[in-house]
């Protein structure tokens, strides 16, 4: 495994949710972190059909452009009755033309699951997914995956988070992640290997401990 020796890294993305997230994981270690719309960066054409290479796309694009190493997210929510979906096109899910609506993505998955006749809680299980990619301009990458599995619930309770965490309750608990704040979300202790609670710390737990935290 390469290990990351630079401080200044860019994070290939432009979705604030997401930025907002990784800046708080990351602001314990001291790493300078721009943003894709920082560089002036455009967004790639996701065309993988996987997070990870989803993830490569974003990374590898960013680290080209800038000479720095990049780190992105891909992530989606993964729903059994629903045989994936939405999956690698989670966001696309929410697409209106005119910018993303969550509430209008929830919906649907809620219409299709109903659809579906997955009405209790055994049916209606699923699991967050991120797999976080740093990739040097060289092209070389490292990967690194998370995933917390739960029960979509209805009517979407919370207005914290984003995306589809208003509707994800995550196995264990009673409130869904839009009703809990970002810092029991995100939980973790640096160098005790704890892989936290949603799918985005965990991915980030492996990622910190195999690059930014000293054995």
């Amino acid at each position: 495994m390469r290990k990351l020796e630079a401080a200044k890294i860019v994070v290939a993305s432009h979705n604030k949710g997401k930025l907002a997230e990784i800046a708080e994981l990351i602001a314990p270690f001291g790493l300078q972190a721009g943003s894709a719309a920082d560089y002036g960066l455009p967004e790639p054409a996701e065309t993988g059909t996987t997070f990870e290479e989803n993830a490569y796309i974003k990374a590898y694009a960013a680290a080209s452009a800038t000479g720095l190493p990049a780190l992105s997210d891909d992530s989606g929510l993964v729903v059994d009755a629903l045989d994936g979906a939405p999956g690698v096109y989670t966001a696309d899910w929410a697409e209106t033309g005119d910018g993303r609506d969550f509430a209008m993505a929830m919906r649907k998955v809620e219409d299709l699951l109903r659809e579906k006749g997955a009405v209790t809680p055994d049916a209606r299980t699923g699991r967050f997914v991120a797999v976080l990619c740093l990739c040097w301009p060289d092209g070389h990458a490292e990967y690194f995956r998370g995933e917390v599995e739960g029960t979509l619930v209805w009517p979407p309770r919370g207005e914290r988070g984003f995306g589809y965490d208003p509707v994800f309750k995550p196995d264990g608990y009673d409130e869904t992640f839009g009703e809990m704040p970002a810092s029991q979300k995100h939980s973790w202790e640096a160098g005790r290997g704890d892989l936290g609670l949603s799918h985005r710390a965990r991915a980030f737990a492996r990622f910190a401990n195999a690059m930014l935290v000293e054995a």
